[in-house]
């Protein structure tokens, strides 16, 4: 063997990565085994072995055990907030089967989150990342391009750009399904209350709910803005139950809020869903439990994050990576939502 035979040229040799080297030949998880195989075989055929050179080496190289999530959102908050619990979920389903693990980082905002997704880029800790709550215009994502860092988008590619990967639900046609419905049951006074107006799903849907309320021929939707908590929720609530035509349903872009409407409803002595119909969003176990039980639009936030994850490790093995769209979420009739009882 040359003295000059590195871990590169294994590399080279197999076809792969250094990093796939490192990780097959210090016996690692994440290569598969056919790949494995092919690694061994070509140090052997270069008569090539793990030295200590080569251990350093291997750590130059992005962990490709490890993927990051960095979420700008209060740990109170993200304690509380079923969607996130459900689609981390979805992501250490995929991590598992992989013997992979997760960075996650909360912070203060979205400027502070590129700089953690730098950090572990530049000190290789990472292999890649999931990009969640996308914003119109982004700033996130030339920003994480421009680091090559991997990056898969959950969010619509509409707000993501061209060339970004992307796995999204399509919040449109949801809305839509939900104002039919509601439109069905006799409602004409139907209104939102939403989150952040900022984040990209959260202007889609507001869209759409302007959209087919009009195409309906209903009276123009109000939509609130919220920081999604049920403490939020309940003031929207209060604001619109409070206001000289009051709805008589409101959709809600969470299951917290939700569940802080009903009992909102009863300070008004409203009877839910007599006097007032209430859908919630994702369909979380809250809404089964909640008295009455909730109408929901139920989305699969388990699968939508083992699918954003799956999409991740395509582009990081350097596979073909499309984009692509999560099951749209289902409308789920329950308890909470009735004709109006009156005008």
């Amino acid at each position: 063997m040359s003295v000059r035979t590195t871990v590169r040229d294994v590399a080279s040799r197999a076809g792969v990565s250094p990093a796939a080297v490192s990780l097959a030949l210090n016996d690692r998880p994440g290569v598969a085994p056919p790949t494995r195989a092919r690694i061994l075989a070509a140090a052997a055929e270069l008569g090539w072995s793990p030295s200590r050179a080569a251990r350093t080496l291997a750590r130059a190289t992005p962990d490709t055990g490890a993927v990051g999530l960095v979420i700008a959102r209060p740990a109170r908050q993200l304690g509380l907030e079923p969607f996130y619990m459900e689609f981390i979920s979805g992501i250490e389903s995929v991590l598992a089967d992989r013997s992979a693990s997760l960075l996650l980082r909360l912070v203060r905002d979205r400027d502070q989150e590129t700089a953690v997704h730098r950090t572990w880029w530049k000190a290789r800790r990472v292999a890649g990342s999931v990009l969640v709550d996308l914003t119109e215009n982004d700033p996130r994502i030339p920003a994480l391009a421009r680091l090559g860092l991997p990056t898969v988008v959950a969010g619509h590619p509409g707000l993501a750009g061209s060339g970004t990967h992307a796995v999204w639900t399509d919040d449109d046609a949801a809305i839509e399904e939900v104002v039919r419905y509601l439109a069905l049951l006799g409602h004409r006074r139907i209104a939102r209350v939403g989150g952040d107006p900022t984040l990209g799903h959260t202007a889609i849907r507001t869209r759409a709910l302007a959209r087919i309320t009009a195409e309906l021929g209903l009276e123009a939707a109000r939509s609130l803005p919220t920081d999604f908590s049920g403490q939020a929720g309940a003031r929207a609530t209060r604001v619109l139950l409070a206001s000289a035509r009051r709805p008589t349903a409101i959709i809600y872009d969470n299951d917290i809020m939700a569940v802080a409407a009903v009992a909102v409803a009863a300070e008004f002595g409203l009877d839910v869903p007599r006097d007032l119909s209430i859908v919630a969003w994702d369909d979380s176990q809250l809404c089964r439990l909640t008295h009455p039980t909730l109408t929901a639009m139920s989305h699969d936030v388990h699968g939508f994050g083992a699918q954003v994850t799956r999409s991740l490790f395509d582009l990081i093995d350097r596979r073909p990576a499309p984009s692509g769209p999560a099951p749209t979420p289902v409308l789920v009739p329950r308890g909470s939502s009735a004709p109006p009882a009156g005008p």
